[in-house]
């Protein structure tokens, strides 16, 4: 039992051990975080996107945007696309649950909005559609996903594939990845609004 706990915890160490020492890595969480703000700026949403736990991710940092993380100050556009249940359901039984998130981008993602979307193996159906119905509006397009980054890999604006493949492990990456871009895009753009 021991050996399951400490063999859990220093592998999610390793990993973002990993991730800190990848330069590359840490000047993509950069970009993002500038382009997100810049879209914020210019009075654009950020709409975020996942299956089972990466889509409760997704809704953990829609609402450290749209709630507070560390500041008191006003919201900002962000939601998770999953949270209308019935929308979700309808079109996943008259359509399919493939283009759950493709047809919402469809009806309210703007050019200029920011799709984030969220998925272990990068290769989420649905995730990838919604990525491309956004790319065909010029949204700009954040794919988080594992160590090969699976389709999503090269159909985003930005991709950040943490170095592993270990569904847990990558999960408690993308929300460290998340935090920092919520404390970025929160320090930058309340600061430079001030």
């Amino acid at each position: 039992m021991n050996e399951i706990i400490t063999n859990s915890i220093r592998q999610s160490i390793l990993t973002k051990q990993k991730l800190s020492e990848d330069t590359e890595t840490l000047n993509k969480i950069e970009a993002i975080a500038d382009a997100v703000v810049q879209a914020l700026k210019n009075h654009h949403r950020i709409y975020f996107c996942g299956n089972g736990g990466s889509a409760a991710d997704a809704q953990h940092l829609a609402a450290e945007l749209s709630g507070r993380f560390y500041t008191d100050r006003p919201a900002l556009p962000a939601e998770a696309l999953h949270c209308n249940t019935s929308y979700l359901t309808a079109v996943a039984n008259d359509y399919s649950y493939d283009v759950v998130y493709q047809r919402l981008i469809a009806g309210i993602g703007q050019k200029g909005d920011v799709l984030i979307g969220l998925s272990t193996s990068g290769n989420s159906k649905n995730i990838i559609l919604a990525i491309e119905e956004a790319n065909k509006k010029n949204m700009i397009t954040i794919g988080l996903t594992g160590a090969k980054g699976g389709l999503l890999k090269n159909n985003c604006t930005f991709w950040i594939g943490v170095p592993s493949d270990d569904t847990p492990r990558i999960q408690e990456s993308h929300i460290l990845i998340g935090h920092i871009l919520c404390q970025l895009i929160e320090v930058n753009y309340f600061n430079s609004n001030s």
